[in-house]
């Protein structure tokens, strides 16, 4: 069996290993190969039966020009980077990594609110260039230090990820509460369910833990951020396409938003020219929310698992079927 790995770097920078999928047979690893559409592709993946790959697009082009390909095995939950629908024509399977960063992506979304309410990173950086030894009060903050105990907190998404955030939420004594078009008996354990229009108007955080769907893509928009409260706090580490940017800069900018917790944007990387970048009380980190070595190095193990059954011929994981 032939694999190609794509794009490698982002899951193994040097700190784990790629010897689960040499014991298959021949294996190419990349760094990088290319975010957008390229002939380069098909040109790296010539006559491999297995593509492995993070970001680097598998297109109807890519496709059609490498007849060998057989499965396309993704170092990531989402998979919309691959034309799976065209790949199950053809009779390509397409695996996915569901469930390997639960706990992670959940502490990271309430990391990003608890640095929104106390800004450890600006005061910390005020202390070592020199501003509390020569203050003249013994303390001091620069932005409203805000509590939690009691506040609502609103999430959009309540899958494992958003139980795994809600959990955190509840030791935290804030009241929790989702909209998710599936409701589930563990998500009742850990929030209460309520209608998109409640949430939006009861929330005093709103976290995204949604997939992108097409009636997900936009849906913090202008229309729904005037829905919910004055001085609300919006998260996001799900996909950056859930949010009109422009839209929510606006509000951020007004205040009605009073601050944005992001780890995704719409085109990653940034974009120079992303309002965002600019608007008020915005912390933006680079898609980071995943990358602790412990959950890259279960993806790697999934990934493996995934090869392995596809050449046992029972194939799991696959989201095209």
């Amino acid at each position: 069996m032939k694999i190609v790995v794509l794009d490698g770097f982002t899951e193994n920078p040097g700190d784990l290993s790629w010897e689960g999928m040499e014991k298959f047979g021949e294996l190419t690893v990349y760094d990088r190969t290319s975010y957008v559409d390229s002939p380069l592709i098909a040109e790296r993946l010539g006559d491999a039966e297995v593509a492995v790959i993070n970001k680097t697009p598998i297109t109807k082009a890519t496709i059609d020009a490498c007849p060998n390909l057989k499965c396309i095995a993704v170092l990531a939950t989402g998979y919309n980077v691959v034309d799976y629908n065209y790949a199950k024509e053809k009779g390509i399977i397409v695996q996915n990594v569901p469930t390997y960063g639960t706990q992670i992506v959940g502490q990271y979304a309430v990391g990003l609110l608890l640095e929104i309410c106390s800004h450890y990173g600006h005061h910390d950086k005020t202390v070592k260039e020199g501003r509390w030894e020569s203050n003249v009060d013994w303390c001091y903050w620069d932005y409203p230090m805000i509590e939690l105990y009691g506040k609502t907190a609103g999430i959009i998404g309540l899958g494992r990820i958003g139980q795994a955030t809600a959990k955190i939420l509840n030791a935290l004594n804030m009241k929790v509460i989702a909209y998710d078009a599936f409701q589930s008996e563990s998500g009742k354990q850990v929030a209460e369910y309520v209608d998109l229009d409640t949430l939006l108007a009861q929330s005093d955080v709103i976290f995204l833990h949604c997939p992108l769907f097409p009636e997900t893509e936009g849906i913090i928009n202008k229309d729904n951020i005037a829905k919910m409260k004055d001085g609300v706090i919006l998260i996001n580490n799900s996909r950056g396409q859930l949010v009109v940017e422009q839209d929510l800069a606006d509000a951020l900018n007004s205040g009605k938003v009073y601050a944005a917790g992001l780890d995704v944007v719409s085109t990653e990387p940034i974009k120079a020219d992303n309002p965002l970048k600019t608007a008020k009380n915005t912390i933006i980190t680079p898609h980071i929310s995943w990358a602790a070595q412990a959950a890259r190095q279960r993806i790697m193990d999934i990934t493996v698992d995934n090869i392995q059954s596809y050449a046992d011929g029972n194939p799991v994981n696959v989201v095209n079927k």
